[in-house]
């Protein structure tokens, strides 16, 4: 039994508080966790305005990497079968499906589990910490976490925090970016950078990211992207004559919702090319509607593509991209702004100003 700080929103509007409850030791299948850093994530933003409805009180906080403090008597391997003990750097999925449903058995989706326990919603901050933003975080039974490998730096990992699973999600749910294809990514956040790097290495001809400010849209560049444009300084009708213009008139084989805001989803359906797909990633903790014609996407045999959350091995294919390509391109870098934990909340006005590329809590 350790008493652990760790932030709390304890209703939306109002600051963070830090609150110090004792957290019990390890026990069966139960794993607690050092954090070393926990991401900062756009929803966590949302969850203080108020878009996402709060259910208690919660310890704030859904990405992170961290060594094993405690391991339970019956865990001796991550997700993957890969033995681990104590002082292994670890990252975990924040979620717990039942894996007894029609969704985690016959559709294979844990996504869609009705009985899903995601961290942060449905964990009271009284109990132990389950959420990011903690000294420890208690890991319960059925949660997939894997270890990182010593050649993987742990800044490099956690700048995609859940945006690079989220993406690997949505790409598989599309049936992934084929050689060649144009691409346009709607956002310059951690998601929409993910996005970029994910259709650089697949081979896209051309990838388009609609952004700012300034500093993502050159790490999109130095991510892969062939184009940036301000969305600050150009207006809807010159993105979509640029994007024609690159693809011969055509529009994108594939846009990418990576934006979190409405009219993002009303800019971009005009963007797709005939034949082409949609896929919308960043609307998850965003609430509102859009008016679309259902004539359009018929005549244009255009695909529109929903991805909510990730699964299991989306974690673990995250950890996979990063061991190979950290080297090649700057990804530690994009972790820019550190915070310890008794400023939380800083952190998070500065991801809501978009003064970061990547936040990140060092507890």
């Amino acid at each position: 039994m350790r008493n652990v700080k760790r932030a709390v929103l304890v209703k939306p509007g109002s600051p963070l508080e830090i609150w110090e409850r004792p957290t019990p030791s390890a026990s069966g299948r139960e794993v607690i966790v050092s954090v070393e850093m926990a991401g900062v994530c756009g929803t966590d933003h949302h969850l203080q305005s108020g878009d996402i409805e709060l259910p208690n009180p919660m310890v704030l906080g859904h990405e992170a990497i961290g060594r094993i403090a405690e391991l339970g008597s019956e865990v001796t391997t991550d997700a993957a079968g890969e033995p681990v003990q104590v002082g292994d750097l670890v990252y975990w999925q924040p979620l717990r499906p039942c894996y007894s449903c029609y969704a985690c058995t016959i559709l294979g989706d844990v996504s869609q589990c009705p009985n899903l326990v995601t961290f942060q919603l449905h964990q009271h901050a009284d109990k132990p910490p389950v959420g990011a933003y903690t000294q420890y975080a208690w890991l319960p039974d059925r949660t997939a976490f894997f270890k990182v490998p010593a050649d993987v730096p742990a800044e490099a990992l956690i700048a995609f925090g859940c945006a690079m699973p989220t993406v690997l999600h949505a790409l598989d749910r599309l049936g992934g970016i084929q050689y060649g294809q144009n691409v346009v990514v709607q956002g310059s956040g951690p998601v929409g950078l993910a996005a970029t790097l994910l259709a650089h290495l697949a081979g896209a001809g051309s990838i388009t990211v609609l952004g700012a400010p300034p500093q993502r849209l050159e790490m999109a560049k130095r991510l892969g992207a062939t184009t940036t444009i301000d969305v600050t300084s150009t207006n809807e009708q010159e993105r979509a004559a640029t994007v024609k213009e690159i693809t011969d008139g055509r529009g994108a084989d594939v846009v990418i919702e990576a934006a979190g805001r409405i009219p993002a989803f009303t800019e971009g359906l005009p963007l797709v090319a005939s034949n082409g797909k949609y896929v919308i990633i960043g609307l998850w903790g965003t609430p509102g509607t859009s008016p679309v014609e259902p004539r359009y996407l018929n005549n244009h045999n255009i695909s529109v593509t929903g991805s909510n959350l990730t699964k299991p091995r989306h974690i673990y294919e995250t950890v996979q991209v990063v061991r190979k390509h950290h080297r090649r391109f700057p990804l530690a870098e994009m972790v820019t702004h550190r915070f310890p934990l008794e400023q939380a909340q800083d952190a998070l006005d500065a991801v809501g100003r978009g003064e970061t590329l990547k936040a990140v809590i060092v507890p």
